[in-house]
């Protein structure tokens, strides 16, 4: 079956479009935002579907007001824009690194931005905010120590992913470390802030999250185009006119940035930037790094998962980070697996 449409415009310009691509991204979207309006109706105050949409149009009751807009609204947004994030950051790992192991809980950047939360945390009793800023600074500085490391007249897909195994290793062994050197107030602290979780989030997360998504995701799909060359091999980019090196460090580097910025807004929430752009290749069936629909399937599965902690464990919720790790954790050995029967491991 043909999916790819082209569009012709005056003066000769044409663009291919891919139908099933594009209707997957409007679905995914879709799924985003009804999981939303189903999680700020969640809680000890349910609140219909209908009542929360009154209330965003303004048209709801004092009190509906206060909790969605005041309580529940910045919290959605929160979840769809650090889901969005992973899944757009390890959609250009993935495509970077030309290997579906290669996101950032593989490479090692959660680690990092734990290990910058956890200093501030133990060694300096920092407030909410420094621990957010540590994050990321702690996310930042992994991301370029892996590139530096991995470095050899270019950064190699495969060498990176094997850099980041090792740098995840010494960092987590780091994290183990500011454990066990804490008091056991900062320790209950640290190891709520590692679990990731949407709890108690709020407008001061939202801002920043949305100004690194309005700055970043444009200039990434700016870049999509090289990106697809690149995946031909860095031989056949630069005979297409691709400044492969230019090209793959500012894709890198915003792929650290959306990384760190969601890591620090909501703690290291496991395994969304690795099977997103997993599950969106799967249901574009569409090669090429697949960044909108892995924008897409994160913000959904960050939401939806938030909403199954809340709903499924009745009184006994969970932190979104142990949903998305358990499941991600059983995605991980199911892609193994098949990595392993395809020889491709």
């Amino acid at each position: 079956m043909k999916t790819n449409r082209v569009l012709r415009a005056p003066g000769g310009i044409s663009l291919r479009l891919d139908v099933r691509a594009v209707t997957v991204v409007v679905l995914l979207l879709l799924a985003a935002l009804t999981a939303g309006v189903a999680l700020i109706g969640t809680g000890d105050f349910p609140i219909p579907a209908g009542d929360v949409l009154k209330t965003l149009l303004g048209n709801g009751s004092a009190g509906q007001e206060f909790i969605v807009n005041e309580l529940r609204l910045p919290r959605v947004l929160v979840g769809l824009l650090v889901g969005a994030s992973l899944g757009l950051g390890g959609a250009l790992f993935q495509a970077v690194t030309r290997n579906p192991l290669g996101s950032p809980d593989v490479l090692g950047l959660g680690q990092g931005a734990t290990a910058g939360a956890l200093t501030v945390i133990v060694l300096f009793s920092g407030s909410a905010a420094q621990v957010t800023l540590g994050a990321l600074v702690g996310g930042l500085a992994t991301g370029l120590a892996l590139y530096l490391l991995a470095w050899k007249r270019g950064v190699h897909g495969y060498r990176l992913v094997l850099v980041g195994v090792g740098v995840s290793a010494v960092v987590t062994a780091v994290n183990g470390y500011l454990l066990t050197v804490s008091d056991i107030v900062d320790a209950a602290r640290a190891v709520v802030w590692m679990t990731g979780s949407l709890d108690g989030r709020g407008w001061d997360q939202v801002r920043p999250l949305l100004a690194v998504c309005a700055v970043l995701v444009p200039l990434v799909l700016a870049g999509a185009r090289g990106l697809r060359m690149m995946e031909m091999g860095d031989d056949a980019a630069n005979a297409l006119g691709v400044r492969v090196e230019r090209v793959r460090a500012l894709l890198l580097v915003a792929a650290v940035l959306l990384t760190a910025t969601a890591t620090a807004a909501a703690g290291p929430v496991a395994f969304v930037a690795l099977t997103a752009p997993q599950l969106a290749r799967r249901l574009t069936r569409s090669p090429g790094p697949n960044l909108l629909p892995s924008l897409g399937m994160g913000a959904t599965l960050l939401v939806t998962a938030d909403w199954a902690a809340q709903r499924v464990f009745g009184a006994d919720r969970l932190p979104v980070g142990v949903v998305t790790g358990v499941l991600g954790g059983a995605y991980l050995l199911w892609l193994l697996v098949s990595e392993r029967r395809a020889g491709r491991i």
